[in-house]
């Protein structure tokens, strides 16, 4: 064969594989999708080292790509590459900062490397850009309950999320972590 033909079919198989990992994670963001008793089929594991690595050499050719700066930022989300997901979430938003999915994503990065307040910023911003974002959140509830013990605005976050989530997933977790937040002595404030 000759070079040229192999670099085609290499390009197109890369592209395939590119346009897949769109496909699927737009299926897998769609709310829509009716629930059956059917089983799903079994997927083989996913080889995050070979998509960013694939994602990287398409951004090398178009830098001004988002969709394949936020692939490749899920991609290392899903690699536990936490300060590479943020830079590569980071390129996306540039190109477009008003994706609340995004700024979840990377919020939820910044909380892993613990700049909460960075966090708390993104998932905000999410709820500000879409207010049934659930999400974000969710999230926002996280790292006030979890990480920076502000009670009362876990609290506040949690009620948003479940009125406009009042019995779907999470909303029996967040219940309970509502139910015991309100039912416990207070921590004690620490000396300024």
């Amino acid at each position: 064969m000759k070079k040229e033909t192999i670099f085609f079919v290499a390009l197109a198989l890369a592209a395939g594989v590119l346009l897949g990992v769109i496909y699927s994670n737009s299926q897998k963001d769609s709310s829509t999708t009716p629930q059956s008793n059917v089983a799903a089929p079994v997927q083989a594991p996913v080889n995050h080292q070979q998509q960013i690595t694939m994602l990287e050499g398409i951004l090398a050719r178009e830098p001004e790509n988002r969709n394949a700066w936020a692939q490749l930022g899920h991609n290392l989300f899903d690699a536990d590459q936490p300060m590479r997901a943020i830079d590569a979430y980071a390129k996306a938003l540039e190109l477009d900062a008003n994706d609340p999915n995004l700024l979840t994503d990377q919020g939820v990065m910044y909380r892993r490397v613990g700049w909460y307040d960075k966090a708390i910023t993104n998932f905000k911003k999410a709820n500000e850009l879409n207010a049934n974002h659930q999400q974000s959140l969710y999230n926002l509830g996280i790292v006030y309950r979890y990480d920076l013990e502000d009670f009362a605005s876990a609290i506040d976050a949690w009620t948003r999320f479940l009125a406009l989530n009042p019995s779907g997933a999470g909303a029996a977790q967040i219940r309970a972590e509502l139910e015991f937040l309100k039912t416990q002595p207070k921590l004690p404030q620490q000396p300024q």
